[in-house]
């Protein structure tokens, strides 16, 4: 059993930063791409961001490109969403997930391709 926990939301104003965290454990975290999702209200879940197994590799939503950064720390079985320049646009949960394909060679946004989720994490960005 996989478990995803995430921290680091909050309230910020725009142009403000935060950086959300995501702590995996019950598989080798090392052979997994994660990705970080959100929800607005209303709204579908959408793909913000993944990083593949090896870190070596990353992709962004248009939407965040230039904005957000994704980063993993394998030793620690940790990954990150750096969340710079923001705004009441990118007001919403924000969930971690990890692939369900060992090792895959590319990076997909896919909701159905990630496997497991965390409970999420809320970012509220004011104007």
């Amino acid at each position: 059993q996989v478990q995803l926990v995430e921290s680091g939301g909050g309230l910020v104003q725009a142009g403000g930063s935060l950086r959300l965290s995501c702590a995996a454990s019950g598989r080798t975290f090392s052979s997994y791409a994660m990705g970080w999702f959100r929800q607005a209200p209303g709204k579908e879940r959408e793909f913000v961001a993944a990083i593949g197994w090896s870190g070596g590799r990353t992709h962004y939503a248009d939407s965040v490109k230039g904005r957000f950064t994704i980063s993993r720390d394998n030793a620690k079985n940790m990954v990150y969403l750096q969340l710079n320049s923001l705004k009441p646009e990118d007001t919403a949960v924000y969930y971690c997930a990890s692939d369900r394909v060992y090792r895959r060679s590319g990076l997909t946004g896919r909701t159905q391709e990630y496997e497991y989720w965390g409970q999420g994490t809320q970012v509220t960005v004011s104007s």
